[in-house]
């Protein structure tokens, strides 16, 4: 949405912005974060974005702000590093200073209806808007900006540093805080406590990488290609119905069972295959698919299931372009599976130990051509934030700015389909989305 589609006059005003504090005393120390957390260091904070309506539900008080900066001071109390400020020890390592200094909360009103953002798209100028901006403050943790629309609905917009959490944790929060605000003090009984010990994944010693691992596992510093994509990166959803998604999974069993193949690794598959005819890419290069993979449960003995933090690792799959774009989709599938099913504690201690050895620090840059990297939201509770007045209508990340990035999240309201967010460039999109859907024809 432009500022000329919108008009000069349709914007967010700032009414309110102040730090919401702990509401008990929280552990006051430097935490040291896994080197898992330090490869996200320099992402900053990822922004995301709800939006609620007004006719959703009870409308008394809708979104008192008073309301949920009290919950939200509850919740920090078990989240308190959400509540300090990104740092470095004396050793100049990056931790996070846990003081209580609290998390950034604004209050904006705008002319801006929600209507017109429920099928929106995201983009820098969703950023702008909607959520807080932390550039000045950027060893912020956590930063809420809520903003009150023309039409009486909501939007809530979201800025957690990557430092300190993942997806996984970042939805743990945001349904404590809800919770509170829903449920008030009777929230605490049901409570699932974060566990803030990254100590569980230091490296071992002495660090050993095991022969196999960099075959599914995929720091930063190996590079398939040395180009990268060029032009305007735009994003775009695109939404596969449930019988799609049973389409592509028949597809790839080759019968009815279609129990056999996760949504996941029949979405990818399909999203890689037209990726690599979209971008035109040589036959004779090799492409990769990677994904973070959650690694809470692949651990002996397991972290903890509320590990609060960075558990995740990057995998991948790859191929020749000729075979990605010839191979029946099962086959394209099973690369993917393959590297999923490899995650177990040997595979994630040697990833820790490869950041050992190798360093942990990634500027952050463009992929190469040949890369697609797909974001997991599937099955998190991406629509629980319902802080009393109902469910959001629709959630998404506000923006991505880096080509090559996909998004699958769950669809709305429980509807079985796939919501895909894409970021690549603009001239090859058209191509992106009739390959999307010329399988469905």
């Amino acid at each position: 949405l432009s500022k000329t589609e919108m008009g000069v006059d349709q914007e967010v005003e700032v009414v309110e912005s102040c730090m919401v504090k702990p509401s008990e005393e929280t552990p006051s120390h430097g935490l040291w974060l896994s080197l898992l957390d330090l490869t996200m260091v320099n992402r900053g904070h990822t922004p995301t974005v709800y939006f609620y309506s007004s006719d959703s539900g009870a409308v008394d008080n809708f979104f008192d702000v008073a309301r949920l900066k009290a919950a939200m001071a509850k919740a920090l109390v078990a989240f308190y590093p959400l509540a300090g400020r990104l740092s470095v020890d004396g050793d100049g390592r990056p931790e996070i200073d846990c003081a209580g200094q609290g998390a950034l909360f604004v209050v904006a009103r705008s002319d801006l209806t929600v209507d017109g953002f429920v099928d929106f798209q995201p983009s820098p100028e969703l950023r702008r808007l909607f959520v807080p901006r932390v550039e000045e403050s950027p060893s912020i943790m956590c930063a809420i900006q809520v903003t009150f629309m023309g039409c009486g609905g909501v939007a809530l917009g979201t800025a957690l540093h990557h430092a300190a959490i993942d997806a996984v944790s970042a939805f743990h929060f945001f349904q404590t805080w809800s919770a509170f605000s829903r449920d008030g003090d009777a929230a605490a009984t049901a409570l699932e406590l974060p566990c803030h010990d990254c100590t569980l994944l230091r490296a071992r010693s002495p660090p050993v990488v095991h022969p196999d691992a960099l075959t599914v596992f995929c720091p930063k510093l190996l590079s398939l290609a040395v180009a990268e994509p060029s032009g305007l990166v735009v994003n775009q959803i695109f939404v596969l119905s449930k019988d799609q998604v049973a389409a592509l999974k028949r597809a790839c069993t080759g019968s009815g069972d279609i129990g056999r193949v996760s949504t996941f690794c029949a979405v990818s598959a399909h999203v890689w295959r037209s990726f690599c005819t979209a971008r035109r890419l040589p036959t004779d290069a090799t492409t990769r698919l990677t994904f973070p993979a959650n690694i809470r449960g692949a651990l002996r003995p397991p972290l903890p299931a509320r590990y609060f933090g960075n558990g995740i690792i990057v995998l991948g799959a790859a191929g020749k372009v000729r075979d990605i774009e010839s191979e029946e989709l099962g086959s394209v599938a099973r690369r993917i599976n393959g590297a999923v099913r490899r995650m177990d504690d040997e595979l994630v201690r040697s990833a820790i130990d490869y950041l050992e050895i190798n360093g942990s620090k990634q500027p952050p840059s463009s992929m190469p051509e040949t890369e697609l990297r797909v974001v997991s939201w599937l099955g998190m509770p991406v629509y629980d934030a319902d802080f009393g007045w109902g469910k959001p209508l629709v959630m998404h990340r506000a923006v991505q700015q880096r080509a090559g990035f996909v998004y699958l999240m769950d669809g709305v309201s429980g509807s079985g389909g796939v919501r895909i967010l894409v970021s690549m460039e603009a001239p090859i999109l058209n191509d992106f989305q009739r390959l999307l859907y010329a399988t469905f024809v």
